[in-house]
């Protein structure tokens, strides 16, 4: 299925586990890709048009910079996937507020600068921004205040911007993992059932759908893809 054919998408967060499985759904189905992240851009990103490592998104000016370095190189921009985050374990009690503002920053404000900076290059009738919150966000659990809140935010900035959006004919969606399957998390919760976890290929499925002509009708709308959790 080639239903993303010549398509130019932006990843952000691009090599990470996520980012790369993103990229790699994309490119197999006909889509042009542009990589960004904060992390040096790897020596061989196979699935790339363009990779651009170094770049801090939460600064709206790196993010201008890069999305018109895109636009420059590129052309038209037709997708925007923030993948971008980051994730921290801390109780508020012992915890400090300058991890609030770190992931306030990281997962949130990098969406945000991200998103502002590719509008002047979105194609009209038929951009697509999606975001990556978390089903976490609906309910703080124990040490998840600060990523619960910050990923909060990514839902009312998703809602946000599709209201403003919808007129133009540009869809902006979230998806809301469960737990990803990936080395780290494996590493960090080694006597959990991995199989009740949700793989980054299972979740680039549900972006890919989102990114296609077939769901031009749905925008604001925040996705659980939790898998058997």
């Amino acid at each position: 299925m080639q239903d993303l054919q010549g398509k130019l998408v932006v990843v952000t967060g691009a090599f990470g586990h996520l980012g790369t499985a993103v990229a790699a759904h994309a490119a197999g189905r006909g889509a042009r890709l542009a990589l960004i992240d904060r992390a040096p851009a790897p020596a061989v990103t196979a699935d790339a048009g363009l990779a651009l490592g170094g770049v801090d998104l939460a600064d709206a000016g790196a993010a201008r910079a890069a999305m018109d370095e895109v636009a420059a190189r590129g052309g038209r921009i037709d997708a925007l996937v923030n993948v971008a985050g980051s994730f921290r374990w801390e109780t508020v009690a012992d915890g400090s507020a300058d991890t609030w503002d770190l992931l306030y920053r990281v997962n949130l404000r990098s969406a945000l600068c991200a998103s502002q900076a590719v509008l002047p290059h979105l194609r009209a009738g038929g951009g697509r921004i999606v975001n990556i919150g978390a089903n976490a966000a609906g309910r703080a659990a124990l040490g998840m205040g600060a990523y619960a809140a910050s990923k909060s935010g990514v839902a009312r900035l998703t809602e946000a911007l599709a209201e403003e959006l919808k007129d133009r004919g540009i869809t902006v969606n979230a998806i809301l993992p469960g737990i990803i399957d990936t080395p780290p998390n494996r590493r960090d919760m080694p006597d959990a059932d991995h199989s009740r976890w949700v793989a980054p290929a299972a979740i680039a499925d549900v972006i890919g759908f989102l990114l296609s002509d077939a769901a031009a009708a749905v925008t604001g709308a925040l996705i659980p893809v939790t898998g058997r959790l």
